[in-house]
């Protein structure tokens, strides 16, 4: 159990892509051996897509693999490293917040109008679903990447001066 709650986004990214590998596959094989297509995968695709961006970012959260612009915090002197780490640290969590808050607040809409998907008929709510999760665990994920780098335990840790 405890395999999957440290390692929960992997385990859905990695689930998710073997699915839409396996479903893109049948799409393709079904298109060239009888001329036509399953319409349906095209939106399973699409909302697969976004679900696994939101939970790869969650992967990379938990490595510390982000893209970072260094160059500010590189022509600081080092005792400045540790509060400019804090900084940002404080700032991307907000922003996840935010994203969190927001992709909530769509969730909620999408269920409220009853809107359905084009292809399939399904409420548009069951895509949505997983986005402000998958933010709430990037927030997770990052805070724990920050946590480490803090203690010294990440191989690009603010030194202590």
């Amino acid at each position: 159990m405890r395999l999957v709650l440290l390692d929960a986004e992997k385990i859905i990214c990695a689930a998710l892509f073997l699915a839409m590998t396996a479903l893109g596959f049948a799409n393709v094989f079904v298109r060239y051996a009888t001329n036509m297509s399953l319409a349906a995968t095209e939106e399973l695709l699409t909302n697969g897509f976004l679900i696994l961006t939101v939970f790869g970012a969650a992967v990379a959260a938990r490595r510390g693999e982000h893209l970072a612009v260094t160059l500010v915090h590189d022509s600081l002197p080092r005792i400045l490293w540790r509060p400019v780490f804090l900084l940002s640290a404080a700032l991307s969590v907000g922003l996840l917040a935010i994203s969190a808050w927001f992709s909530w607040a769509s969730l909620a809409n999408l269920y409220s109008n009853g809107m359905r998907s084009y292809a399939l008929g399904v409420p548009a709510w069951y895509y949505q679903a997983a986005v402000p999760f998958g933010f709430a665990l990037i927030i997770l994920r990052y805070v724990q990447h920050a946590a480490e780098v803090l203690k010294g335990r990440e191989r690009d840790a603010v030194p202590d001066v």
